[in-house]
């Protein structure tokens, strides 16, 4: 299987970076409450951080509400998924104890002020590639009916459908990752000149705790303007 970021993304966001991580043979199915004291632990630390401090304004935040102005998608509308998960624990709420894996990759984006998305492999089709859709494609939301997504939007995308709209807004229902899901596949977002180390830090975190707690096989990689496919083995 390749990831792939399109041309067409580079000349919209020079500067866009992606940490991958691919772990196999993972058994999910086990709960870790280990895992979910770290979640609750940063959901303490991003109060504590953002207390006084508006979430929009803060640069970790900023920078992607400044890309999505520039793909043409309102931040107010539409905002990133670290955007929404920060803004949701500092209202007070506590995210959902859902699967080991799940809990983890949303305790490392709060950790790191990341969006970090999960798939499952398994139900993919084809190569994977962030790029922007060229027809009306597919797109099954969580728990809702099939749709359409126009022309023009940025996403990530299989041969079959749309994965994730709006870049790194919402994920779609036939790829996310379950309790049953071994073979999973998770990106980290980010900008060479604003969080590229909180990118590698990330990446690099999430595959060590990834082995440490599921003795799960691990692959990591990166990609921006100099590196656009990597083969993920």
């Amino acid at each position: 299987m390749r990831f792939t970021v399109s041309d067409e993304v580079f000349e919209m966001l020079p500067g866009v970076c992606f940490g991958v991580v691919v772990a196999r043979d993972v058994d999910n199915t086990v709960p870790r409450p280990a895992i979910v004291d770290f979640l609750r632990q940063m959901e303490s630390a991003v109060r504590e951080k953002f207390q006084g401090v508006s979430v929009k304004e803060h640069p970790a935040i900023a920078c992607y509400r400044e890309a999505f102005k520039r793909l043409g998608m309102n931040p107010n509308k539409f905002p990133s998924s670290v955007e929404a998960l920060v803004s949701r624990v500092v209202k007070g709420g506590q995210l959902p104890d859902i699967n080991g894996v799940v809990n983890l990759v949303n305790a490392l984006s709060l950790k790191y002020l990341l969006p970090m998305g999960a798939h499952d492999l398994d139900s993919q089709e084809g190569d994977l590639e962030v790029r922007f859709t060229r027809t009306a494609e597919p797109f099954v939301p969580f728990g809702g009916a099939p749709e359409m997504v126009p022309p023009g939007e940025l996403v990530y995308a299989d041969r079959r459908e749309v994965r994730t709209r709006r870049w790194i807004w919402r994920q779609s229902e036939r790829g996310k990752v379950t309790a049953e899901s071994r073979n999973i596949f998770m990106p980290v977002d980010g900008f060479v000149d604003a969080n590229r180390e909180a990118v590698l830090a990330a990446r690099d975190e999430l595959a060590l705790l990834l082995e440490r707690f599921f003795r799960c096989r691990v692959g990591v990689y990166y990609l921006d303007a100099g590196c656009r496919t990597v083969e993920i083995s």
